[in-house]
């Protein structure tokens, strides 16, 4: 049985979860999101708890068990708390800037990268004397903000000799040692 699929989700204060046939909708103060549900799992919603059946055992049926419990289960925390993702741009002369929803990267190459970004998320760039740019993004939607990152990330992922790039906050990067010197 899946174990994640098993436990049920709680509905905080605030927040709106309608079923409709196989669409279930998330409202709350934040935004609001929809996903498809699978013919094989249903959803039962009992005053602020909702659980999830599987039709049958199978392989299949089991890990979308799981896999629609976690997905309604960010939803509900998008739309109530939102989540947020901090990237750092590493590299002499790298630089980010952010102007409402345009996203604006010089990374060493001969033009700057400019990034419309959608209106789901908030951007922001701190730049600090000293420190590597931050770029910080904000949203309600788990996944679109995974992929807005992902793709942020690469346009210069980080590199392993010099650790020159764009990385999340707090990731370790497997540096390599150089060329030795030269054999006489």
């Amino acid at each position: 049985m899946s174990r994640i699929g098993k436990s049920p989700v709680t509905i905080p204060s605030g927040v709106e979860v309608k079923v409709e046939g196989s669409t279930v909708s998330v409202k709350g103060p934040k935004g609001q999101l929809q996903q498809e549900l699978d013919s094989c799992v249903t959803i039962n919603i009992e005053g602020s708890e909702i659980t999830f059946t599987r039709a049958s055992d199978a392989p299949d049926h089991r890990a979308k068990h799981g896999l629609y419990r976690s997905l309604i289960n960010n939803m509900i925390v998008g739309v109530s708390e939102g989540y947020k993702k901090e990237m750092e741009v590493i590299g002499v002369g790298y630089r980010a800037t952010a102007t409402g929803q345009l996203l604006e990267l010089s990374l060493g190459y001969s033009h700057p990268i400019a990034i419309e970004l959608p209106k789901e998320i908030k951007v922001s760039a701190d730049t600090q004397k000293g420190k590597a740019p931050v770029v910080t993004l904000e949203s309600y939607d788990k996944q679109l903000l995974g992929q807005v990152a992902a793709k942020i990330r690469s346009l210069r992922k980080p590199e392993p000799y010099k650790g020159k790039g764009i990385r999340f906050m707090g990731e370790e990067i497997r540096r390599k040692a150089g060329k030795s010197a030269g054999k006489k």
